[in-house]
């Protein structure tokens, strides 16, 4: 293969859909993985987590994190059975989270795989996990932690400097300088009006950009959050139903609790109890509590200055049983659950034991990937597919946004911090979005922008931009 003298960007995940982010950058011999996603959603792209890896893992001589969502971090077990060694770099807040959600990856993997062993719906005899738990935790001895604004040579030649993107915490863009060249990577960034975290940094100096684009194509939709939540959970209350909330374990469960808790302290809702039923995001809320009380630069002043969800009656449901124990349970009362985007995980089996009964109600928080069952729900389907089976909706299924991710404006006012970039790519996106943000970063902003295709290896040319130094 021809070895360019420039730095090179090969998209192996992320490119034109919402997942599995993992940019390979190649720069005087030195290679660099720019996030370790694991592929969510549409079968093919589930598919896609057990095909062979596109370059030899023990050739990487670094992997380097945005953030510890699964879609950026979740591959890493994997690559670690692939045979990489390598160190693994992450701002503190990452790797604290990874060291939750990666052995929960593993875990619920193994689940999965034994459950559908034991119903007999695969089409795979065994089915398999794609790693363990004990993989994950093997995995996690790579890490090495980096604080925000310190800038880490991570293999010889390319030097990384982690910036705020207040998506999550610990959630970061990357500045990478070499060969002369500075790429900045947004990662996923966060909205200003996060009501925890501090809004993302700007980005100053860039030849080029790889900016996210999970709502390129739209704006959120300025509803009153608190007003839809608090309609739900006065419906369900008077019925005696069930709210089910599926919600990413990090961040998301805490923005949903953000929002119960203002509609309790005013008086807003009854007080009815909420479970949060997943370990990872009990581990997650308790990082959270944690970094408030140490007074976290991460988090908005305002957040300091009292306990997290203190008008709350909430029981953390760590164990199995305890899990199951709610299936039995009278409403009225309110389960946050994960996976968000209803994929997997103990949210599914209170969707299948609630979803039927119109008293019930189900909560969408956020973004829902094209063929999710949490996209189904979305789309007002009347049957999905839990555990080899049909499953009737009966109950209210109502959508907010509370994403964690920046619009389409939010992104383009980011991307306009940069100090004359050269190329902007365009990535971690579903394909319509991603091409409807290249088009207005053209119009908006008279840059250069291109949506990269799966595996496509581009050059970064030297004095891309009028940011060249």
């Amino acid at each position: 293969m021809y070895a360019s003298p420039d730095p090179v960007l090969t998209l192996l995940g992320g490119a034109r859909t919402v997942t599995g982010s993992k940019t390979l950058l190649e720069a005087g011999g030195s290679k660099v993985l720019v996030d370790c996603g694991l592929f969510q959603g549409r079968k093919h792209l589930r598919f896609a987590n057990w095909a062979p890896f596109p370059v030899d893992p023990t050739s990487i001589d670094a992997v380097v994190l945005t953030h510890a969502h699964i879609d950026h971090c979740g591959y890493l077990p994997r690559l670690y059975t692939l045979g990489y060694r390598g160190p693994v770099y992450a701002t503190p807040g990452t790797c604290d989270l990874a060291a939750i959600v990666l052995p929960d990856s593993g875990h619920l993997q193994e689940e999965e795989a034994e459950y559908a062993n034991r119903k007999g719906y695969s089409k795979h005899q065994p089915a398999m996990p794609l790693y363990t738990e004990d993989d994950a935790r093997r995995s996690l001895e790579l890490f090495e932690p980096v604080p925000f604004g310190a800038p880490r040579t991570v293999a010889p030649g390319v030097e990384v400097t982690w910036s705020r993107a207040g998506h999550i915490l610990g959630a970061a863009s990357l500045h990478v300088d070499a060969a002369d060249r500075r790429i900045v990577f947004s990662g996923d960034l966060g909205r200003p009006s996060h009501p925890l975290l501090l809004p993302p940094d700007p980005i100053g100096r860039a030849d080029v950009v790889v900016i996210e684009s999970t709502y390129g194509d739209r704006e959120h939709v300025d509803a009153d959050a608190d007003a839809v939540i608090g309609a739900l959970v006065a419906d369900a209350a008077s019925c005696g139903g069930v709210v089910v909330v599926p919600a990413f374990a990090v961040d998301r469960t805490e923005v949903v609790l953000w929002h119960l808790d203002r509609l309790v302290e005013r008086g807003e809702v009854p007080d009815l109890p909420i479970f949060v039923d997943s370990p990872m995001a009990s581990r997650a809320l308790a990082r959270y509590r944690h970094e408030r009380r140490r007074g976290s630069p991460e988090f908005r002043p305002e957040v300091l200055d009292r306990e997290l969800f203190a008008s709350l009656d909430i029981t953390e449901t760590r164990t199995t049983e305890q899990s199951i124990e709610l299936n039995t349970r009278i409403g009225p009362f309110v389960i946050v659950s994960a996976s968000g985007m209803a994929t997997g995980g103990r949210v599914l089996h209170h969707l299948a034991n609630r979803v039927g009964d119109s008293r019930n109600k189900v909560l969408l928080v956020g973004f829902q990937a094209p063929g999710t069952r949490g996209d189904q729900l979305r789309q007002g389907k009347r049957e999905i597919r839990m555990f080899g089976r049909e499953h009737r909706v009966a109950a209210d299924v109502v959508s907010v946004e509370l994403s964690s991710h920046a619009d389409r404006s939010e992104l383009l006012d980011w991307l306009a911090t940069a100090d004359g970039p050269g190329l902007v790519l365009v990535n971690h996106g579903e394909e319509d979005a991603a091409e409807s943000l290249a088009g207005e970063v053209r119009r908006r902003l008279d840059v250069p922008t291109k949506v990269p295709t799966p595996g496509q290896r581009i050059v970064v040319p030297a004095h891309a931009g009028s940011g060249q130094r």
